[in-house]
Formats: structure tokens, sequence, C-alpha cells
């Protein structure tokens, strides 16, 4: 038991839900025994499983995406093989176009990534987002970047500056994962199951052997000479690599297209940030004028209040005033009425 069973197992945890890969880690773990090999391979495995890392939020965000959206991974991926055919071609044109779709590519695939993590229960925030876009983009620089987030095994974010192949080392859980998403299976120093260091094709392993068939034999069936069998390989071997001009090239267009986005994302703040002001300014003056209408009324009613009073005790006045009135036409009355019944004297 190898590589191949460890991935298996490791590719279904790394597509769970962020906070449940542990205790899955640990169930399959113990799971391993029914797998039917002999007891030290399975106390191997199960170490392997257990040793398996939990992804970092960015990680299991593009994990996501291989999970549910591998055509996504894939169409990111083309686009980088277009953009490193342009490069090589030194064709301005078609890297500015080719920029301008990656943007757009790379926008709607960290959406969806943040739906998908939405779903899942976890929130990404805007610098989670910013990690997840960085390791597409270094999809879009590198071959071996490309297939390592295909692999559905991402642990960490990814980067590249447009120069320098892409690290990748401690990215993938299971490195035999991305055998079968690299180009060819060699296995020359420096690579990544076949996938060589920069993210160049890896067909070397595989494609000497063919080489050498296809001239290997004399007209009398011996073995052909060492020295031209080294001959007829070497050339196959060896890879062009791009010019330290080329490297800076690149490094320059991806300067660029980074320098327009930042500039994108800076028009928009500053829009966002005249309307703030903008509003804020409104509302100040609307607070102030409101502000002084509440002073003018509490002083009206201030003097409503004072007014209320006066006439309050005014009319409690006159209306003691009125009542005594009242009881001296009474005691009047009674008099009148008192001196009418009196017989003259």
């Amino acid at each position: 038991m190898g590589s191949r069973e460890l991935a298996g197992i490791a590719g279904p945890l790394y597509a769970l839900p962020y906070g449940e890969f542990v205790a899955a880690r640990t169930a399959a773990a113990k799971g391993v025994s029914s797998l039917g090999a002999s007891p030290a391979e399975q106390r191997a495995l199960a170490a392997d499983v257990r040793a398996l890392p939990k992804p970092s939020l960015a990680a299991w965000a593009v994990n996501m995406l291989a999970a549910h959206h591998p055509e996504i991974l894939r169409e990111l991926a083309e686009l980088g093989e277009s953009m490193q055919a342009a490069q090589s071609a030194l064709d301005a044109a078609a890297l500015r176009r080719l920029a301008q779709e990656r943007r757009r590519l790379l926008a709607g695939a960290v959406t969806t990534a943040q739906v998908l993590a939405t779903q899942q229960g976890r929130t990404i925030g805007a610098p989670v987002a910013t990690e997840v876009e960085q390791t597409l983009r270094a999809a879009t620089a590198d071959p071996g970047a490309a297939a390592a987030v295909q692999s559905g095994c991402l642990l960490r974010a990814l980067s590249a500056d447009g120069v320098d192949v892409v690290d990748l080392a401690g990215a993938v859980a299971v490195p035999g994962s991305l055998a079968g998403r690299a180009t060819g299976s060699g296995g020359a120093p420096g690579t990544v199951d076949g996938g060589t260091a920069g993210g160049l094709t890896a067909g070397g392993g595989t494609e000497l052997p063919a080489r050498a068939a296809r001239g290997g034999a004399t007209a009398g069936g011996q073995p052909p000479a060492k020295k031209p069998l080294l001959r007829a390989v070497g050339p196959a071997r060896m890879a062009p690599s791009p010019s330290a001009v080329e490297r800076a090239r690149s490094g320059l267009q991806a300067a660029e297209e980074s320098a327009a986005a930042a500039n994108e994302e800076a028009s928009r703040a500053a829009a966002e940030l005249a309307d703030a002001t903008s509003e804020i300014s409104r509302l100040g003056d609307e607070t102030r004028e409101l502000r002084r209408r509440l002073e003018l009324a509490e002083a009206g009613l201030k003097d409503a209040r004072k007014r209320h009073e006066l006439a309050a005790a005014l009319a409690q006045q006159t209306a003691r005033a009125a009542d005594r009135q009242r009881r001296r036409e009474v005691l009047a009355r009674e008099r009148v009425l008192r001196l009418s019944n009196t017989p003259e004297a």
C-alpha cells in the first residue's frame, strides 16, 4: 500500500466542510483495517492518514473549487498555457488580451469559491479571498501550480511573481496525487511526480526510451554505440529555458496586470470615499438644521409653559373673584327680597 491508497483516502477528506476534517481524518485512520492489507501496511497507512495536515482556509476554498467546479480550474490552467505560449512568441497583443481574460476568470472563480464556502458553513473574508486569487493566479503562471490546485489536496496558498517558478514545497497533502494531472510520468530530480520544478511538461522519463528505440539498433542488429545514443537523447532532454529578457518581460506583464488591478481597486475606493464624504456632509448639514429647529422648538416650549403658568394663575384668580361676586349677588338679592316683604312702618 502506498501513495495511491493514501491519495484515495485523502481526496474525499479534503473535499469535506472545513470543520469536519479532523474528525473525518480520525475516522478514516481507524477504518484502514478494512482495506485488507497486512497489519504492518495497515499501521503505516493509518499513520500516514493521521499525519495528513489540515489545509489553510484559502487552500480549503480552492479545494472546494476542485471538488465542485473542476471546470473552472481547468479553464484557468488552459488560459495559463495560452499565456505561456504567447510569452514564448513575444506576442504582446495576445498577452494583453489574455491578461484581461485572466482578470475576468479570476474574479468569477473567487466569487464562486466564496459562495461554495458559504454553502459549506464558512465565510471567506477579503484577506482569504486575496489568498485564493493569488493561488489561482499562480496556477495560470506555472503548470506545476495548476496541477497542485486541481489535485483537490492543496494545503496552503500559492503565489507567483511571474519570474521564478511557484514554490510547491509542502503545498499538496499527497504529492502522488499530482501524477495523474501532470503531463508525462517522468521522475527527474526537481520534479513533482513527473512535473518539473519549473512546471514544464515532464516527458523525459518516458520519452527517452522511445527515442532510443527509434534509433537504437544498427543495421547488423547490434546495440548502438554509446556516443551516438547520447547525441540522440541529448536534444530530447534539453528543454528551452526562458531567457533573462523573457523572464523580465513576464515579470513586467505580471506587474502591469497587478498595477492595473490595483488602480481599478483604488479608483473604486476613491469613488466610494467621495460618496461617503458627500453623504457625511449632507447628513451633517441636516443634523445641524435639525438641532437648530430643536433649539427653537425647545425655546418656544419654554415660553408656552410660562404663558400656561401665568394663564393658569390668572384663571384661578378670576375664578375666585367671580365666585365672590356671585356670593355678593346672592346676598344682595336676598336683602332685596327681605326688604320687599317687610311692611312699612
